[in-house]
């Protein structure tokens, strides 16, 4: 008799981190993802989760819950609302209606006392590129977030694009509809201030903040928005 093999393991409950230092992050409801020690995903209430503990067992642990709407005092939609607390109680941040302004769509994101914290811009293509991204944060340089293989400097670009020529060919053909290629779902972004890396994102799938200086709330509410 094989005793215990299909016992199910009792695992803690997945507690809330603090958002302010937060490195890397996902928007999703998956609290424990399936491993190849855990059978079936776990699912949580809607939040900006970071990924806790090791591979087998990972967890991720909620820093900043998505509004439900079940409040009838939200400041915006529950989509663009978080608050520290899943029972809605502690407001974090939140964005307002987006507005166009010069052909740019721009989100204004604020605080829990209504001061605006910064300002998410979703500039216009230019071919063969799509839309790129602008973040302004008071008292910083403009954050500007690109396709990865059009991000950096002259020689970084050039470089990217001579060996996307010898490889990349390839790639597209045993993987279409990848990074720009028509029917790709996500797409990497390199988000720089001047020739600093500030976050590298993947949708809402997979976002790294690379400096301590941006608000995490900005890059909560690029996940909120999402690249579209």
């Amino acid at each position: 008799m094989g005793f215990g093999r299909n016992k199910k393991v009792e695992e803690p409950p997945v507690e809330p981190v603090p958002w302010a230092d937060v490195n890397e992050f996902v928007l999703g409801s998956v609290e424990r993802p399936k491993t190849a020690k855990r059978v079936r995903s776990g699912f949580g209430p809607r939040a900006i989760r970071v990924p806790q503990g090791d591979m087998d067992m990972q967890v991720l642990a909620p820093c900043a819950y998505v509004a439900t709407g079940e409040s009838q005092s939200l400041p915006s939609e529950p989509g663009l609302t978080l608050y520290e607390d899943v029972e809605q109680q502690q407001l974090l941040c939140y964005l307002d209606a987006p507005q166009e302004v010069k052909g740019e769509r721009h989100h204004v994101v604020r605080d829990a006392q209504g001061q605006a914290i910064g300002t998410l811009r979703r500039v216009p293509p230019k071919r063969p590129f799509k839309h790129t991204w602008r973040i302004d944060q008071p008292g910083r340089p403009e954050i500007v977030g690109r396709n990865k293989m059009a991000s950096g400097s002259a020689k970084e670009v050039a470089g990217r694009a001579a060996g996307r020529f010898v490889t990349g060919v390839f790639d597209d053909l045993l993987n279409p509809g990848q990074g720009d290629q028509p029917g790709s779902r996500y797409r990497p972004l390199e988000w720089r201030s001047g020739d600093e890396v500030v976050i590298t994102s993947l949708g809402s799938t997979k976002i790294n903040i690379c400096t301590d200086w941006i608000d995490r709330r900005l890059a909560f509410a690029f996940a909120l928005v999402g690249d579209k």
